[in-house]
């Protein structure tokens, strides 16, 4: 909080520089916030509270604490994150080439009578399907001047890295919804048919015709599987429709008194990326791969880069006292020895199973797509 308060009377100075305010209006300032700052740190002050009313009303803690408020928190806020990992299963590959995975899609034949004597047939095994996936290197780099980060008296800079980690961030989360809504993808669902896309805008009923077509998939020997609908992946623009849908005791869409068997049923995910134009707004069901093993959609990152890493270029410059002497190291923020330049990189390491037919389904069975285009 001490660190705020600093900040907030950095903020009017600047302020009243600009303005050309004499050098005692600006010391007034000073002793305002110095003021604060007493209360803050638990220091009681002799006064009865006089000057700490004036300090809260006066137009330097407004001032210093609007532009506090533009510049800090509500960037922070603006972030939207789309929440993939529960129906997106992690792998890992131990380099740069193609890893390939064996997924099983049916289980064995079932068992005949025999009679007295008699000798079982031989069964088949239906080969597994081969699934291939690689690891691609992200990466985007940033140079600032000594200059900058020297004359940085706002606190412009202080959350750079934290910045830089929301970008590598967003660079991911938009790689995952871009394999939901590519063409590829979603052709092959709705070549498949009514068991596995639809038309239609999110309603309660579409909702449950989904979990019905969920349960119809069979695996390629035409057994049921264990499909169950877990996720509803949707347009920000439906937020208040699926609130809606989750909050209802009866069907909201219908003017009856039918009861909403689907509110409670589905875990709702937006994703803050997918565009459509109301009213024609697109969704996903998707099932749990931690539940029955049938994975939508897979995201596979080398090992041992878990997560972003952020660079800085090592400095080419040392101090000296002579020029004969030894050199000794410098603050990064010297930069490079011809510029001056600090050169930060984020880099990061992910990929994910790419087919020209399947898109990005690792296994389409775990699926359910509405283009949202029909009332």
């Amino acid at each position: 909080m001490r660190k705020i308060t600093g900040m907030l009377l950095e903020y009017r100075r600047l302020q009243l520089q600009k303005m050309g305010a004499a050098e005692t209006r600006i010391a007034e300032v000073a002793g305002k916030f110095a003021y604060l700052d007493t209360l803050l740190s638990g220091i009681k002050p002799t006064d009865t509270g006089n000057q700490l009313e004036e300090v809260m009303t006066s137009a330097d803690f407004t001032y210093a604490l609007q532009e506090f408020v533009q510049r800090l928190m509500i960037p922070g806020y603006q972030a939207k994150a789309f929440n993939f990992e529960p129906f997106v299963k992690p792998d890992t590959a131990p380099n740069f080439l193609p890893v390939t995975r064996y997924q099983s899609r049916a289980e064995l034949e079932d068992l005949e009578f025999v009679g007295e004597k008699g000798e079982a047939r031989p069964g088949s095994v239906v080969d597994a399907t081969k699934r291939q996936f690689q690891v691609y290197k992200w990466e985007k780099q940033f140079d600032f001047s000594m200059d900058a980060l020297v004359n940085d008296d706002i606190g412009y800079f202080t959350d750079m890295a934290t910045k830089m980690g929301r970008a590598a961030r967003r660079s991911l989360e938009k790689y995952v919804s871009r394999m939901l809504w590519n063409a590829t993808t979603i052709a092959r669902l709705v070549g498949l048919g009514a068991l596995f896309s639809t038309t239609g805008r999110l309603t309660s009923a579409r909702i449950s015709a989904g979990r019905m077509a969920f349960n119809q998939r069979v695996d390629d020997r035409g057994n049921p599987v264990a499909a169950a609908l877990a996720f509803i992946v949707y347009h920000a623009g439906l937020g208040d429709t699926v609130a809606t849908i989750q909050n209802s005791q009866l069907v909201p869409e219908l003017a009856t008194n039918a009861s909403n068997v689907v509110a409670g049923k589905f875990i709702p995910i937006e994703d803050p990326y997918v565009v459509g134009a109301a009213p024609n707004l697109p969704w996903y069901a998707l099932a749990d791969y931690r539940l029955n093993g049938i994975v939508p959609f897979t995201l596979v990152r080398r090992a041992g880069v878990p997560a972003p890493l952020l660079l800085r270029r090592r400095s080419d410059i040392e101090s000296i006292s002579g020029l004969l002497d030894g050199g000794g190291a410098v603050a990064p923020i010297m930069g490079d020895f011809a510029s001056g330049n600090i050169v930060v990189k984020i880099h990061d390491e992910w990929g994910t199973y790419i087919d020209a037919v399947e898109g990005n389904l690792f296994d389409y069975r775990g699926a359910y797509y509405s283009s949202g285009t029909a009332a």
